[in-house]
This record gives C-alpha cells, sequence and structure tokens, in this order.
C-alpha cells in the first residue's frame, strides 16, 4: 500500500478523523478541494436509474460523490464494500464505461479530469467469472489485447510468457493448455496477467477470488498487492470480504443500503505481511470489527424495512 500513515495525502482530516484498528474513519468522505493532488477518479452527485421512466424502474445508486486521488508513480488500492445489492458493482462498470451501467442518468463520472465516454484503453477490468476465450490456449488468452492492437506475435508471445511467470503459471507447463484444462485460480492469473499486460492507468476487480476456496484466495490476494506495488495503477476492488478488503485496501468505502451512497471512508495502514498472518493481528481484526458491525447494522435495518 502507497501509505504508512493513511492520513499523509489528507491532512485536513487527520485531526478529527477516529482512530480504529490499522485504519482512521475519516469525518466525511472526501471532495476534491481536499486532495493534496488532482482526482485520478472523481464521482461528482451520481445517480444510475434502469428502466428510467418505466413501471420497473430501479434507482441503483443516488446523488454518489466521491473521489480518488492521482498518486505519481504510486496509485491506491481502493476496496468497495456493502449490503448486497447496494450498486458496488454499478460504481465499478460507471468508471469502466460498460453498459447499460453506462452512462450515468445525472451527476459525472471523471477520469483524470475527463467525463467517461466509454470504454478505454486506460482502464481494465478483472470480472468475477472467468471469462477466458475457450477456443484459445492460455498464452493467446493473456496476449489477447495485444494482438488487437497490431503487437507482432514474436513481441507479444515474449511479453506473454514474462506475465504468465509473473502471476505464478508455469510457462512451459501452462502456456499452451486451454482454460477448461485450469483450476479456478489458475483462470483468474491468466485474467489478471490478461490485464496487467496492456498497462492500463486503472485496474478494476469485480469480485475476482469470490469463487475460490479459501487458501487459494489468501494466495491470490498477496499475489494481488505484489504485483500491483510493481504496476503503479489505482485499483478499484469490489468485494463481499471485509478481510479482503482491510487486507488490500489504502482506502475502503461503505456504501448505505439500495439506493447506494457513500456512507464512510476508512484510510487504511500497510498490510505488511502475507494475508493469513495479518488476519490473525488484533488491530487488524479491530477494523475489521469495526466494519462488520457497520454493515451488520445495514443488512438489519434493511430486512426490518427502515
Amino acid at each position: 500500500m502507497s501509505q504508512s500513515n493513511p492520513e499523509t495525502s489528507t491532512p485536513r482530516n487527520s485531526a478529527a478523523s477516529t482512530s480504529v484498528g490499522i485504519g482512521r474513519i475519516l469525518p466525511r468522505v472526501r471532495t476534491a478541494a481536499e486532495l493534496a493532488g488532482p482526482p485520478v477518479v472523481e464521482f461528482r452527485q451520481v445517480t444510475k436509474t434502469y428502466n428510467s421512466g418505466q413501471p420497473n424502474a430501479f434507482i441503483a445508486i443516488k446523488d454518489v460523490s466521491f473521489v480518488v486521488e492521482d498518486l505519481a508513480n504510486n496509485g491506491e488500492f481502493i476496496c468497495i464494500l456493502g449490503p448486497s445489492g447496494c450498486g458496488k458493482s454499478t460504481i465499478l462498470r460507471l468508471i469502466a464505461g460498460l453498459e447499460p451501467q453506462h452512462p450515468a442518468t445525472t451527476g459525472e463520472v471523471l477520469v483524470l479530469g475527463k467525463p467517461i465516454c466509454g470504454p478505454g484503453a486506460d482502464r481494465g477490468m478483472v470480472f468475477q467469472d472467468y471469462t477466458s476465450f475457450d477456443h484459445r490456449t492460455v498464452l493467446d488468452n493473456v496476449t489477447f489485447g495485444l494482438e488487437c492492437q497490431g503487437v507482432s506475435r514474436q513481441q507479444r508471445y515474449a511479453l506473454g510468457r514474462e506475465w504468465l511467470q509473473r502471476v505464478g503459471l508455469n510457462v512451459a507447463t501452462d502456456q499452451h493448455k486451454y482454460p477448461h484444462e485450469l483450476s479456478g485460480g489458475m483462470r483468474q492469473r491468466v485474467a489478471i496477467a490478461r490485464t496487467l499486460i496492456l498497462q492500463p492507468r486503472i485496474i478494476l476487480m469485480d469480485e475476482p477470488f469470490g469463487a475460490l476456496d479459501p487458501q487459494t484466495r489468501m494466495n491470490m490476494q498477496d499475489l494481488t498487492l505484489a504485483l500491483w506495488r510493481d504496476v503503479h495503477a489505482t485499483v478499484f476492488f469490489i468485494t463481499h470480504s471485509i478481510e479482503e478488503a482491510v487486507f488490500l485496501g489504502d482506502r475502503v468505502y461503505v456504501m448505505s443500503n439500495s439506493p447506494g451512497t457513500m456512507l464512510e471512508e476508512l484510510a487504511l495502514q500497510m498490510s505488511d505481511r502475507p494475508s493469513k498472518e495479518m488476519q490473525r493481528d488484533l488491530s487488524f481484526q479491530e477494523t475489521v470489527y469495526h466494519l462488520r458491525d457497520l454493515i451488520s447494522q445495514l443488512e438489519e435495518s434493511r430486512r426490518a424495512g427502515t
């Protein structure tokens, strides 16, 4: 993670923030005026209504405003938590510029100060589902984006093999396999390599480890942090796992019940040990308990209809 002090870039908030374990709860969700530098992503009063004007209209998110700072040669790891159905994936896909979430019904979504017009090479996405092309080998899956850009076979295969190694796959034995021959964890390694090989400025990850067994999931968390520290991108990571968010995140945003809005921004200290070790730390658990209590209250409120 990018900061040993979670409030280095937000000095106006530090005096009024509240310590909780390895993090600090900010007094409010930050605005652009409170950042030391320009935002890489900014939401300005964003509302997304599906089937607007029809009897089955549904408001997924409402008046969402938040900013993520553009940290030069670094980037932050941003995790978003909230009750089921609160609009987490809607936020991610608005950043990605993917329909039907994009465009917003009202408000603005900006990347590096410019409105999003659709998908772009500056943003890469890793989904929960294993989105490999079944008819292509592992190597051809990883290099698909480079192929679309017109990169020569020799160059893209050299880069592809490098990235297979970086994500922990065996180049000699795995490059010629097909997706159906891989485990779930291996498929997600392929998906991560296929995204990072394009060197996007922003990486969007939607529950990428949700279908993995606990040990594989922790291994993938460790790998993700190691790779992110090398690529210096801003990561937006959606998860239902509070432990995962606290381990990975520089910042955690907590969303309200549907229609979702931003309730809380939590700045976190660096995770300096593997996931299985960090989760035993009492300060780590204190942060987890705070977030678990908050989300449990939201879930109970939703069930009670209040």
